[in-house]
């Protein structure tokens, strides 16, 4: 049997329960525990006993061998349940593994197709936008198509309407011979073609119907078609004088009669348009004492004051002991002299007697004039003296000198000098009537805010156009050039029939381009009253004349003033510059007349091409352009369209210059001389106008004539300066030899050194250096030298004085200066260096003029200092200046440059302005705070980041509702900046409310007619048109445009109340003569000037003076004296003196019908404001022939089918409708919707306008069905018409600027102009 150890085959090993290590048996799992039970029971047994029985032995083994064999069986059993479930798992694996292949595959595929979808939608999104810029292409090609058709249409109709004309106009001839008994052959028995009539359309210039329709304006259609003939011409044929600003009293010629002036007008003295108030001070050693205390105490309070309004102060005086020297800039000073004033006591030199006779008796109207007058009782006037108070006495007729007469101190004498003169200054120079000096900073920049609106511009860059138009117009060899030739060409181009591109001017460096049209603008401005000139003249590049966003924004601001309303325009540059065809377009169709566009060197602008993109489109019908280039610049694009090319000199007329420059200096050339002087002047570089002039006054000089010649070298003769001239084969060279005979003409190194820095300093400044900047920056240079040398240069064709800078004359002037004296530019940085000092310090003095902001930033942006520039930015001042300026365009280019975007822009400045805010504490300190937290929310809301103008703006309320009161008119800009935004968020209620604050506020601090009332209703007018209130809008704006033209005629147009004063103040002296048709037409003018002014009683003396006169000289039947009685006729219209004005008007139509032709514009003119009066008064019985009469002239004139006769069979419709003739008005209504629907489409104002009007008269009729259709179909149109600024608002040109109401006659208090 054995042991139970035997029962364990050989090989087996038992794993016990606590993990021990074996062979095989590691196979088998745990579940062997009864075993192991066994095992280990078997194990624990104690020794065996010795002696025991065999049977219980064998017993025990038999046990074991049962218990191992059904272990055994279950192990078995075991074992193959768990490999039955071990290859169960693996089948499991094997499935999923093929699931996991499957979904991974899925997956793949999954990826693919989001691929693919992702490259679609890629594409789709690429092709979208494809789309949209052909779309966006293809609304250009088709707007510029309905342009082009448009043109053509017009023009064909033109066309045909000259054809009717010239046709009516051979009838009426063919039946004055008839009726004289000459007889006539007929054309088709005729084999010769001399009797066969050419009608050149572009140059008929007969009967015209002046828009001067009976009730309202022309339609716009008809306007595009009767604008293209000037309205000048064709009165030149009839029996009256050209009709013009002056010639028919109305309020709407205010800017007509200032644009005459200003370019018109060849005797307007330089100090009325100058930018410097230049006081021209003449002294006696008697007097000194009181001079100098004025300059060192006084003078410096007038500087601050005029620099604070934009403008330059500067004393011009020359003293006694050498003024004899300084004849020549003694004269030319006090000509150029804004006020003179002259201190004497009892004795007087000579020079002082030359100065007040220039001054005081040849020309006392020039300029205002105070005589200061010391007396003491010890001292008596000497003979001289008496004899010269006795002549300005003589010579003061209107009592204009003011007299300061003084005994006490030398202080107290300069003091009384000083009030005077500011008083002068205020109210005659610059129109400040009343205005005080502490008011003056914030007083004067609101209201220059307040005349244009939300549109910020720049006086000055206005100013120097002004000047460069008058220097240009009366250079002194325009005369010797021969312009006429060109002018003639220019005119056939201009009245060209449409499209008609840009016209070009070329010609080499110097050729007259600028002469030539400058010459060709005033000509034009006398021919064409009411032809709308818009010129712009284009400076060295790099300077604020070279700006193209600045010269688009205005000339658009220009355009747009015509209109009384420049709200709407857009501050972002690329807006500016995209917009300004569509203002072109829209208010082009509104004016009564033609636009023509100059632009003087416009391949100095920067990038031209790419700015001036518009010109390349089709103009509207009226509308022309003139560019000049110089040939070599000019771009490729360009040189297709229509040219003009000045032709070198010939000698003839080089021999005209030079003999004119030495005759005004007793000069002579020999014959030989002038041989070789037309020998030179042969090549494309010497025969232009700047060479043959420069060299001209070069030989003056050397010869000994001028005052540049020095007496060191007195001995060189008129050949030897010839010989050396004719070296220089091109301008540049002979300006550089200009430049070298100007410094050795000087007397000292001092004198030279100052010269050449004085010229290095302008070509490296921005805009140029003004005087007084050019005498702080050099402390040891008198005055007197300084004009010397300015008149010297000037005389060279060097330097000019513009906008009170002094400028270089030339481009080649320019360029002379850096190549002789800062070695070709290289040597700039020094100058500009220099003048940063200068700004940087008045900076540092809390001084931010307008030239410490134009100088500085760019200047440092010239030096590539990006820290100094950044500073200067964020100096509040110098940001606020240049924004409130216009030059927003600038102000964002300079941040650009430094590297900052828009929100860390408007961070630094609001960290900038908190910094600030710690330091106010008086209340003019925090008058300027809410002032800088105004300008900064508005130049982030033209950044388009309203959401963070809000701040700012809420915090420039509340600072002046706190500060100063919340009735305060300055809280009323707050609320309407602050509107503006909600406006942008399109929150109306929001913007309504702060609208309607401003509005009340507006009113109660400056009255119901002022022009931020006015502001505040054109703003409360463009929110109601974005609600669709258009009713409520109309009303706003019509009261709007009245108070505009009210405010306009009361403080004049920018300098245009100086001008009409001083224009009235001339007209007087022409009027002591004797009588005559001149002094008649005179006063008539002086009577309109004086309307204008709003001095009703001085208008209505000298136009009855007119009447009266005209009458005598005349007759009483003249068509002169229907102009009389026709102005009157305005006046008493005015003072609503109604029966006088009825029986005036009456009686210059009488006239008229007698006079002139059925159709002429005068009587057109006449029966039109007749017609308006007898409305205005309900006498509709008597208005209506008048309206008849009206439909049949226009019907004769343009034909059945036209849309002014449409405008006529509305207005008499009207009528016909207030006197309850409803069945006579409805065929006239229907009439005039066909017409005006085939003439200018359905979709037309008109059609709008019309329709309206038969709504109202089928619900009276009591067709409610029809009358509501029509009235659908009306607003319609009304809601798709494309606003002109932000809405329709009326103009003097505006096709429903008196349009009817079918809802009674207009009450008297709406009487129109």
């Amino acid at each position: 049997m054995g042991t139970a150890s035997s029962l364990v085959s050989p090989g087996e090993v038992i794993e016990d329960g606590y993990g021990g290590e074996g062979g095989e048996a590691c196979e088998i799992p745990v579940e062997v525990k009864p075993k192991a039970r066994l095992l280990r029971s078997s194990f624990r047994r104690g020794p065996r006993v010795i002696g025991a029985s065999f049977k219980s032995t064998g017993s025990v083994d038999l046990e074991y061998a049962a218990e191992y064999e059904r272990l055994r069986k279950e192990y078995e059993i075991f074992r193959v349940s768990k490999n039955n479930e071990i290859s169960s798992m693996q089948k499991k694996e094997a499935k999923l593994d093929e699931e996991n292949k499957r979904l991974r595959a899925e997956l793949q595929a999954l990826q693919k197709t989001y691929q693919k979808i992702l490259r679609e939608k890629e594409s789709a999104l690429e092709a979208k936008y494809q789309a949209m810029e052909r779309a966006a292409t293809f609304e250009h090609d088709r707007d510029k198509v309905k342009r082009q058709f448009k043109i053509f249409r017009e023009t064909k109709e033109k066309e045909i309407q000259d054809l009717l004309r010239a046709k009516r106009d051979l009838e009426a001839k063919l039946q004055q011979l008839q009726a004289q008994g000459i007889q006539v052959y007929d054309l088709n028995d005729s084999d010769s073609d001399d009797n066969q009539t050419t009608v050149n359309a572009a140059g008929t210039q007969c009967e015209y119907w002046s828009g001067g329709v009976l009730g309202s304006e022309p339609s716009m259609g008809s306007m595009m078609q009767l604008q293209q003939t000037f309205r000048g011409p064709e009165f030149a044929n009839s029996l009256i004088d050209v009709e013009g600003p002056f010639a028919n009293v109305s309020r709407d010629d205010w800017d007509a009669a200032v644009a005459s002036l200003l370019q018109v007008s060849p005797h307007v003295p330089q100090a009325l348009w100058s930018n410097t108030v230049r006081c021209y001070l003449i002294f006696t050693q008697e007097t000194k004492a009181e001079l100098d205390v004025f300059i060192k105490k006084h003078s410096p309070v007038l500087r601050r004051m005029c620099e604070g309004l934009g403008h330059f102060y500067l004393n011009v005086c020359f003293p006694e002991e050498n003024a004899a020297s300084y004849a020549v800039e003694r004269k030319q000073e006090i000509e150029r002299s804004s006020v003179c004033v002259l201190l004497v006591k009892s004795t007087v030199t000579s020079s002082v007697v030359e100065d007040c006779d220039e001054a005081f008796v040849k020309n006392p109207d020039g300029h205002p004039l105070v005589l200061y007058l010391k007396t003491e009782e010890d001292h008596n006037l000497t003979g001289p003296t008496r004899q010269l108070l006795e002549r300005v006495n003589a010579a003061d007729k209107a009592a204009k000198v003011k007299v300061v007469d003084h005994s006490g101190s030398a202080e107290e004498g300069a003091e009384l000098i000083y009030f005077q003169l500011e008083k002068v200054i205020k109210q005659e120079l610059l129109g400040l009537e009343g205005a005080d000096v502490d008011s003056m900073d914030s007083g004067i920049e609101e209201g220059r805010e307040e005349d244009s609106g939300d549109v910020l511009w720049d006086l000055h860059d206005e100013q120097e156009q002004i000047e460069s138009y008058q220097q240009a117009r009366s250079s002194s060899i325009t005369s010797q050039l021969g312009f006429q030739k060109y002018i003639d060409r220019l005119n056939d181009m201009i009245a060209a029939p449409p499209p008609t591109p840009p016209l070009l001017v070329s010609g080499g460096p110097g050729s007259g381009k600028s002469l030539l049209l400058s010459k060709w603008i005033e000509q034009q401005q006398k021919q064409s009253p009411n032809t709308l000139f818009l010129y712009h003249f284009v400076g060295r590049p790099l300077s604020t004349s070279s700006e193209p966003v600045l010269i688009i924004k205005r000339l658009t601001v220009k355009l747009l003033q015509h209109f009384w309303s420049i709200s709407g325009l857009s501050m972002e540059p690329s807006k500016i510059l995209e917009e300004f065809p569509r203002w072109l377009e829209r208010l082009s169709a509104r004016h009564q007349g033609n636009i023509i566009i100059i632009i003087d060197s416009i391949d100095q602008i920067q990038q031209a091409e790419r700015h001036m993109k518009w010109l390349i489109d089709p103009l509207p019908v009226n509308v022309r352009v003139v560019v000049s280039v110089k040939v070599e610049t000019c771009p490729q694009a360009w040189r297709l369209w229509p040219t003009l090319h000045l032709d070198p000199l010939s000698p003839r007329e080089v021999r005209s210059i030079v003999n004119a420059e030495c005759q005004s200096m007793d000069l002579k050339l020999t014959m030989d001389q002038e041989k070789k002087l037309e020998r030179h002047c042969r090549s494309a570089s010497t025969c232009n106008a700047l060479y043959v002039t420069l060299l001209a006054r070069m030989l003056i000089r050397q010869n000994g004539r001028a005052l540049l010649m020095p007496s060191s070298i007195s001995g060189w003769s008129l050949e030897r300066s010839l010989e050396e001239c004719l070296q220089c084969q091109d301008t540049m060279s002979l300006y550089r030899l200009a430049l070298k005979m100007t410094l050795n003409s000087l007397n000292t190194d001092r004198d030279r050194r100052i010269m050449r820095e004085i010229l290095c300093l302008v070509c490296a400044s921005h805009n140029g250096v003004s005087e007084s900047e050019v005498l702080d920056l050099f402390p040891e240079l008198e005055l007197p030298l300084l004009s010397t040398l300015l008149y010297r240069l000037n005389r060279l064709c060097i330097v000019t004085l513009r906008c009170g800078l002094i400028r270089f004359q030339h481009l080649q002037a320019w360029e002379a200066v850096r190549l002789e004296f800062l070695c070709g530019g290289s040597s700039s940085a020094a100058y500009r260096e220099k003048l940063i000092q200068y700004f940087s310090q008045q900076l540092s003095q809390d001084r931010v003029t307008w030239r410490v902001a134009d100088e500085l930033p760019w200047l440092l942006q010239q030096q590539e200092d990006r820290t100094k520039l950044q500073l200067s930015l964020l100096n509040l001042f110098v940001s606020q200046n240049l924004y409130k300026r216009g030059h927003f365009s600038e102000l964002l280019a300079y941040w650009q440059y430094v590297g900052k975007d828009k929100s860390s822009m408007a961070t630094e400045y609001f960290d900038s302005l908190k910094h600030y805010e710690k330091s106010c504490e008086s209340e003019d300190s925090m008058t300027k705070l809410a002032n800088l937290y105004e300008t900064l929310g508005r130049f982030l809301k033209d950044l388009g980041l309203p959401s963070q103008a809000v701040a700012p703006l809420q915090r420039s309320l509340e600072i002046r509702e706190t500060a100063l009161d919340p009735d305060h008119p300055s809280v009323a800009r707050s609320l309407h900046q602050l509107a503006g935004v909600y406006v942008q968020w399109k929150k109306y209620g929001n913007a309504e409310q702060l609208y309607k604050q401003a509005l009340e506020i507006s009113e109660n601090a400056y009255g119901a007619e002022h022009a931020s009332v006015a502001r505040e209703l054109e703003s409360l007018a463009m929110l109601y048109q974005k609600q669709n209130k258009y009713e409520q809008a109309d009303k706003l704006r019509k009261r709007s445009v009245k108070i505009r033209q009210k405010t306009a005629r009361q403080k004049g147009h920018m300098y245009g109340f100086t001008l009409l004063r001083r224009r009235a103040l001339q007209l007087e002296e022409l009027t002591l003569g004797k009588e005559s048709a001149d002094s008649a037409k005179t006063l008539n003018e002086l009577g309109v000037l004086y309307y204008l002014q709003n001095n009703l009683d001085a208008a209505k003396i000298f136009l009855a003076r007119s009447l009266e006169m005209r009458q005598r000289v005349l007759g009483p039947e003249h068509p002169d004296c229907a102009q009389s009685l026709n102005n009157l006729a305005a006046l008493h219209t005015e003072r609503r003196e109604y029966e006088v004005a009825e029986d005036m008007y009456e009686r210059a139509l009488d006239i008229r019908k007698t006079a002139l032709s059925p159709d002429h514009p005068s009587l057109a003119y006449t029966l039109k404001h007749l017609a308006m009066l007898y409305k205005r008064r309900g006498k509709l019985e008597k208005a209506m022939p008048l309206y008849e009469l009206s439909l049949e002239i226009r019907e004769k004139s343009f034909g059945p089918k036209h849309p002014s006769v449409a405008t006529a069979l509305v207005n008499l419709a009207v009528i016909y409708c207030q006197l309850k003739k409803h069945i006579e008005a409805l065929p006239l209504y229907e009439r005039a919707l066909k017409v005006y629907e085939d003439s200018l489409g359905r979709s037309h104002p008109r059609v709008g306008e019309t329709l309206k009007n038969l709504a109202v008269l089928s619900y009276e009729e009591g067709d409610f069905e029809k009358a509501a259709e029509l009235y659908k179909r009306a607003m319609e149109i009304k809601e798709a018409e494309p606003s002109l600024v932000c809405g329709n608002a009326p103009s003097r040109h505006s096709s429903s600027g008196d349009t009817f109401s079918l809802r009674g006659p207009a009450p008297l208090q709406q009487a129109q102009r």
